[in-house]
C-alpha cells in the first residue's frame, strides 16, 4: 500500500496479518503448540532476558495471539496489546501492575455486574480497595481521589443500561490526580468509540462480546495507549523500578511507550497464567473481520427496537442513548456518532414479576448471560447478573427490579419486534 493510513474496515481485515511465510496460507494459522524451538542457547537466553522479541511458551505469547493483539491495538489506536483468557482476566492483569496491597482505585458505579462483584469482593483478598463514583456526577470522581488512588476505571458504554460516560471529563480528573484512566470499551467496540482518542491510557475488552461477536469463544484484551509516564512520583514500581527477575531492567526506561503492555505480559500473564487459547484467538480474529458490518447492523436494529418499546403501553421507560429524549443522547452524539450501541434496558410497568415473565415468553431472543452476539439476547439483571447486589445498589447500577436488558443482534428487526410484541402481549 501507499503511505495512506488504512481505514477502519481495512484494519479489521488486515492489521497484524500476513500470508504464512512457510505455507502461503492467507488466513492466520492456529499455532496450536505449547512451546517453540530456540535457535541456540544464546537465542534462548536473550528471549528469557527480554533482550529480544520472540516466542517462548504459549502461556506468555503465541503467533496466532500476536496477530489478534496487533489488530486490536491498531483498531483502538494503541501502541501494543496483550490478549488473555477473558475480560475478567484482563482486569486482574491490568490492576496487578498498578496496585500494591492497601492501594485504591476509583470505579464508576455503573458497570457490568460481574465487574462490580470482582472489584468489591475478589480484589479484597489482594488488598486492593475500590472506591465508587457516579459517572453522572464527575465531581464524585474528584472527591474520591486520595493519596492511595492509583487508577480510575470506567466503561465507555455502561452495562446494563447503555449509558454513555463522559470519557474526556473523567480523563481530566485522572490527569489532575496523576493516575491512568482505564476504559472498558466492550459494549462500544472501537468501531463506535476509541477511548484513547478521548484521554484513556489503558483500554480493556471482553473479546467474548462484540469483537468476537458470535458467542463461541472467551477472550480478553488489554491495549496500551502509550500515553502515561509510569516513572512519575514513584507510584508504579512494577514499571519504574528495577525488576530483579530480569536483571534489573526498568520496564518504562527500556520499552518506552509500550512498557505497560510488556509489564502485563512478562509480569502479569507470565505469573498469573490466564493465557488465551490460540484457537479462541483464531475465532475472535475471524469475528473482527466483520466488526464494522455487524456493529452498524446491531446499532440500527437497536435504535428501531428502542423506539418501538418506548411507545408500548406495557413499558414504563427505555434507557437507550440513541433516543433523542434520552439523558445520554448528547454524549452519544459526541462519542458515538455511528450509533449508541446494541445493549440497553427498559423497565416494565409490572415490576419484577413482569420482567421475569417476559424473558420466559420470548422465543427468538435467547435468555442467557452474554451480550454482543449475532443473536439477540435477553436477561433480567436483578435476578441474575446483578443478583449479588442489594436493592439500592441494583438501582444505582441501572439494574433495578423492573429492568430487562436486551442485546440486539443482526436478525431482521421486524422479526425481533414481533417476538417482543407477542411476549409483551402475553
Amino acid at each position: 500500500m501507499s503511505d495512506r493510513l488504512p481505514g477502519f474496515s481495512t484494519l479489521a481485515v488486515h492489521a497484524g496479518a500476513q500470508p504464512d511465510p512457510t505455507t502461503g496460507a492467507r488466513a492466520t494459522p492456529i499455532y496450536q503448540t505449547t512451546s517453540f524451538v530456540f535457535n541456540d542457547a544464546d537465542h534462548a537466553a536473550s528471549l528469557f532476558g527480554l533482550q529480544a522479541f520472540g516466542n517462548i511458551y504459549t502461556r506468555i505469547g503465541n503467533p496466532t495471539n500476536a496477530v489478534l493483539e496487533e489488530r486490536v491495538a491498531a483498531l483502538e489506536g494503541g501502541t501494543a496489546a496483550l490478549a488473555v483468557a477473558s475480560g475478567h482476566a484482563a482486569q486482574v492483569v491490568v490492576l496487578q501492575q498498578l496496585l500494591q496491597p492497601g492501594d485504591e482505585f476509583i470505579a464508576a458505579r455503573k458497570l457490568y455486574g460481574g465487574s462490580i462483584n470482582q472489584f468489591t469482593h475478589a480484589f479484597k483478598s489482594f488488598g486492593w480497595n475500590v472506591v465508587w463514583a457516579d459517572p453522572d456526577d464527575i465531581a464524585s470522581f474528584e472527591r474520591a481521589v486520595t493519596p492511595r488512588t492509583k487508577a480510575i476505571f470506567i466503561e465507555s458504554i455502561a452495562n446494563p443500561g447503555g449509558s454513555i460516560t463522559d470519557i474526556e471529563a473523567v480523563s481530566t480528573v485522572a490527569r489532575k490526580a496523576g493516575v491512568p484512566l482505564i476504559v472498558d470499551n466492550t459494549l462500544a467496540s472501537p468501531y463506535l468509540i476509541r477511548p484513547i482518542d478521548h484521554g484513556a491510557d489503558i483500554v480493556v475488552h471482553s473479546l467474548t462480546k462484540f469483537l468476537g461477536g458470535h458467542g463461541n469463544s472467551l477472550g480478553g484484551i488489554i491495549v496500551d495507549a502509550g500515553t502515561f509516564d509510569w516513572s512519575t512520583g514513584g507510584k508504579y514500581p512494577m514499571l519504574s523500578e528495577p525488576r530483579p527477575e530480569y536483571h534489573g531492567i526498568r520496564l518504562q526506561e527500556t520499552f518506552g511507550n509500550f512498557a505497560f503492555a510488556i509489564a502485563c505480559r512478562v509480569l502479569g500473564l507470565r505469573d498469573l497464567g490466564p493465557a488465551l487459547s490460540p484457537f479462541n484467538a483464531f475465532m475472535i480474529l475471524t469475528g473482527i473481520e466483520t466488526l464494522p458490518l455487524r456493529m452498524q447492523k446491531h446499532c440500527d436494529n437497536a435504535k428501531a427496537i428502542a423506539e418501538y418499546l418506548a411507545g408500548h403501553p406495557a413499558v414504563a421507560s427505555v434507557s437507550y442513548a440513541g433516543l433523542p429524549n434520552d439523558k445520554y443522547n448528547q454524549l452519544a452524539r459526541k462519542y458515538a456518532p455511528r450509533g449508541a450501541g446494541a445493549v440497553f434496558t427498559f423497565s416494565l410497568k409490572g415490576g419484577y414479576d413482569a420482567g421475569v415473565s417476559l424473558v420466559s415468553k420470548l422465543q427468538l431472543f435467547s435468555h442467557l448471560a452474554n451480550v454482543g452476539d449475532t443473536r439477540s439476547l435477553v436477561i433480567h439483571p436483578a435476578s441474575t447478573t446483578h443478583s449479588q447486589l442489594d436493592d439500592a445498589a441494583k438501582v444505582k447500577s441501572g439494574a433495578g427490579p423492573d429492568v430487562v436488558r436486551l442485546s440486539i443482534g443482526i436478525e431482521d428487526k421486524e422479526d425481533l419486534i414481533a417476538d417482543l410484541e407477542q411476549a409483551l402481549g402475553a
